[in-house]
This record gives C-alpha cells, sequence and structure tokens, in this order.
C-alpha cells in the first residue's frame, strides 16, 4: 500500500498536481454532451426519435474525427489542436442549446450535433499521451508508467459517474439547457488551461523528419485487436444502459437506472486506482485475459436478475471488471504503437469505445423492447464472450517493437517539473523487476537480471535499468 502511494507521488511529481485536475474537468463535458443533448431534444421537441438522431449524429461525429483529431495533435502539438477543438465545441454546443430551444428542424439539429460531436477535443486520449510523454521523459520505470494508466483510467471513469450526475440533476432542478450550457463553459475554460499548462511542451508535435521515417510503418495486429475489444467493451456498456433502463422501468422505479449505473462507475473507478498495486509480474497479456474472463463471468448473473437489490448487486460487482479492460487497453496500445502517432492511436481506441456503445444501446433497447431486460443484458454477455476470445486468440508481444521505442518531440524544452524530474531519477536503480522473466530475457552486464538493455537510450548514470526507451516486458 505504502509503495503504490509512492508510485502515485512520483505520477503528480511528474505531472504536476494541478494537470491532472485540469483534464478531469476538461473531460467531463465529453460525459455531459451526450447524454444531455438528447434530454434537451427530447425536452423541447417532445419527440424520443428526434433526440436519438442528434444524439446518434453527435457520437458518430467524435467516432469520425477523433482520430483525425488525434493525429493533427501528434503533428502539430496538442496545444493549438486543443485550443482549437475547445472553441469550437464551446460554440458548437451552445448553438445546439440555442437551436434546441429555438425550435429548430431535426436535420438543422442534427448537423450541430455533428460538428459537436466531431470538435470533441479529447482530453482523455490526449491526457494519457502527455503524462506517458513525461514518464519517458523522466526515465521512469514501468511501476510508473503503469500508475499513468491507472490514474488516467480512474479520472475517466469519474467522469463518466458524475457527467451524466450533473445533467441529470441540472435538468431536475432547472432544465437540461443548463447541463450542456455549462458544458460549453467547461470546456472552453478548463480545456484551454489544460492545452496552455506548461507540460504540453512535452507532447509539441513530431518534426517531419521523424513523421516521414516512421509513415510506411504499419499498425500491428494486436493494436487492431485491442480496438475491437474496446467497441466490444463499448457495447457492454450500451447493454447494460438500456438493460437497466428496461429492469427499472418495469419495476415502477425508472429514476433507479442511474443511479444503479453510477454504482457500476464508482467500483470501476475505484478498482482502477487499485490497479496501480498490482505486480509487474502480472503482464499485460494475463490482465488482458483476466478482466475480459471476469467481465464474462460476473455480467453472466444479469441474465437471470429480475429484481432492484439483486440488480444493485450484480451491477456493482461487475464494475469491478470494466475499468481494468479499459486501462489495459490503453496501456497494450501505448506498448506497441510508435510514439510519433500515439495521440492518434489513443484517439481511436477511444472512438472504437464510443462506437461500441452507440451501437449496441440502439441494438439492446429494441431487444429489450422485445423481449424484455435479459434481451439487452444478452448483448452485454455476449460482447464479454467475444473480448475474452479476443484476449486468448491475440498474441501480445512481451517487449515494445523497435519501431515503438519512445521518441519524445521538444525534449529540449523546460516545464515546471522538470526539477522534480531530475530529482527524483538521477543517480535510482530500477528495483521494479518490470521485465517479463517468463519470456526468457536474459540479464546483461550492466543490467539488472531480468531486464532488457536499451539501445535506443543510454543508461542514467548510477542506474541498473533501461532509460526513456526500455522495454514494456511483463506489462
Amino acid at each position: 500500500m505504502v509503495g503504490t502511494v509512492k508510485t502515485y507521488q512520483q505520477v503528480i511529481a511528474l505531472t504536476g498536481p494541478l494537470l491532472p485536475l485540469l483534464s478531469f474537468f476538461a473531460r467531463l463535458p465529453v460525459a455531459m454532451s451526450q447524454f444531455g443533448s438528447v434530454l434537451l431534444v427530447a425536452e423541447t421537441s417532445g419527440s424520443l426519435a428526434t433526440a436519438g438522431i442528434v444524439g446518434g449524429t453527435l457520437s458518430a461525429g467524435q467516432v469520425v474525427f477523433g482520430p483525425v483529431l488525434g493525429r493533427l495533435a501528434d503533428r502539430h502539438g496538442q496545444r493549438p489542436v486543443v485550443l482549437c477543438a475547445a472553441a469550437v465545441n464551446a460554440v458548437a454546443t451552445a448553438g445546439l442549446v440555442a437551436g434546441a430551444l429555438g425550435g429548430l428542424a431535426t436535420v438543422p439539429l442534427a448537423a450541430i450535433g455533428a460538428v459537436t460531436g466531431a470538435s470533441v477535443p479529447l482530453i482523455g486520449p490526449l491526457a494519457r499521451t502527455r503524462s506517458v510523454a513525461l514518464a519517458h521523459r523522466a526515465k521512469s520505470d514501468e511501476s510508473v508508467v503503469g500508475a499513468v494508466h491507472s490514474l488516467e483510467g480512474t479520472l475517466d471513469e469519474i467522469s463518466f459517474v458524475f457527467g451524466p450526475a450533473l445533467v441529470g440533476l441540472a435538468a431536475l432542478v432547472a432544465h437540461p439547457a443548463v447541463a450542456l450550457g455549462g458544458a460549453a463553459t467547461l470546456v472552453a475554460v478548463f480545456g484551454a488551461a489544460y492545452a496552455l499548462h506548461p507540460t504540453a511542451a512535452v507532447t509539441a508535435g513530431s518534426p517531419a523528419r521523424a513523421r516521414g521515417a516512421r509513415a510506411r510503418v504499419r499498425q500491428p495486429r494486436v493494436v487492431h485487436a485491442v480496438r475491437g475489444s474496446l467497441a466490444l467493451q463499448g457495447a457492454m456498456f450500451g447493454a447494460c444502459q438500456a438493460g437497466i433502463a428496461s429492469l427499472t422501468a418495469q419495476l415502477g422505479v425508472p429514476g433507479q437506472a442511474g443511479v444503479v449505473y453510477a454504482m457500476m462507475g464508482v467500483v470501476s473507478a475505484g478498482t482502477g486506482l487499485a490497479l496501480g498495486a498490482l505486480p509487474a509480474r502480472f503482464g499485460l497479456r494475463m490482465r488482458w485475459r483476466a478482466a475480459t474472463g471476469a467481465a464474462l463471468v460476473l455480467s453472466t448473473p444479469l441474465l437471470f436478475t429480475d429484481s432492484l437489490l439483486p440488480l444493485y448487486v450484480v451491477v456493482t460487482i461487475l464494475g469491478a471488471a470494466y475499468a481494468p479492460h479499459l486501462i489495459t487497453a490503453f496501456a497494450l496500445t501505448e506498448r506497441v504503437v510508435e510514439p510519433a502517432r500515439l495521440a492518434e492511436s489513443m484517439a481511436f481506441a477511444a472512438s472504437s469505445l464510443v462506437a461500441g456503445q452507440a451501437a449496441a444501446l440502439a441494438v439492446s433497447g429494441r431487444l429489450a423492447e422485445a423481449y424484455g431486460p435479459a434481451g439487452a443484458f444478452a448483448v452485454a454477455v455476449g460482447a464479454a464472450a467475444l473480448c475474452l476470445t479476443l484476449a486468448l486468440v491475440t498474441t501480445v508481444p512481451s517487449a515494445r517493437p523497435e519501431a515503438a521505442r519512445p521518441f519524445i518531440p521538444a525534449q529540449q524544452t523546460t516545464s515546471p517539473s522538470d526539477t522534480a524530474d531530475a530529482a527524483g531519477t538521477s543517480g535510482t536503480t530500477d528495483t521494479s523487476g518490470t521485465c517479463d522473466t517468463a519470456a526468457g530475457v536474459a540479464g546483461t552486464p550492466g543490467t539488472t537480471p531480468g531486464t532488457t538493455p536499451d539501445a535506443a537510450q543510454p543508461t542514467a548514470p548510477g542506474a541498473t535499468a533501461p532509460a526513456a526507451g526500455g522495454t514494456y516486458a511483463g506489462r
């Protein structure tokens, strides 16, 4: 426990205490806009079909243009991309509110919704990219990189619990327009603050020469498998939403749906934070299989749940499987893709999650109407089974591929965390044991047994572990 706290302290020393706070408030609007747009349009138009169309175009915009924004961030740096996206998103969200209140027709509203989704500034994926870059620049060991993924995953989970809750509270106390107006304000203020934070220097974009050298590198197969796994995870989310809504309505307590789903998010967030304590010998392949296997086992009781208390119990426990899967999937993505395309890859992974959720919500909603809550929950169980299958058949590299060795742009640029970085890494020995001993990696002179020397980066003075370009074996 003490070691885990120290690891998270190292993460905060890298990012500074302000960056996680800024990124949390900047990612809240993403969680608010989807639910808020549906409530707003349903309230103002009186049509659930129109609300569904607008919400669907918002999701489609995010799915299609998310990777584009990620690629732009890889090329030109996070600061200009996030500033522009946040500004456009704030204006588009405000336009959606004005159009809905003004009685705008379905097609124009849907178009505004698409722009709103397309301009989502992707704070979650970009924050992961930035924090990992800071960790590599500081030559942090793999326990710290793992804690970065756990912290970012936890912030995502908390935002997706509190975001819809804030929308529901605003709709109850005032009007859904208040919630979306708040989302526009949050993205304008905190999106800009995140973009302007000094740590943006470490994600200043890749030089044209580096981009050209890596442009023809094909993504490893595991990347596509992970994206499929995330899409299936999104399908689990969407199916659970539909099934929970159907069952609570059937029981005459529809207001409990949001609370039940929030309990899943709370447990998921807590589990994600605790994942940082997992020993490094539990590699990413093992974590992926364990998380997807747990999701299948823990979701199966949903098929037989027909009352409120068992629903609370099953859904709450199920949340413990979701964050580990999400964190592991993003960590796998970060391990195998070349750093010059990391923001794009993270954005693609996030878009896969959104696409799976939107598609499953539509399909499972119809199944719930036809066959009851079990019809929707069957989609969640089926998606979990496919997730586990992917994890079992996909080959996960035990070490970072050569093309994915860390390349940190703008390394000469300083930031407020440089002093802490230097103090925390100079003259220390990596004893985390992060390499995968099962892979049979032999020790070499100048390294700790079980580690792999880094050919791309020299070992720091007095250190025996790989530096920034070290392998990710065992994670």
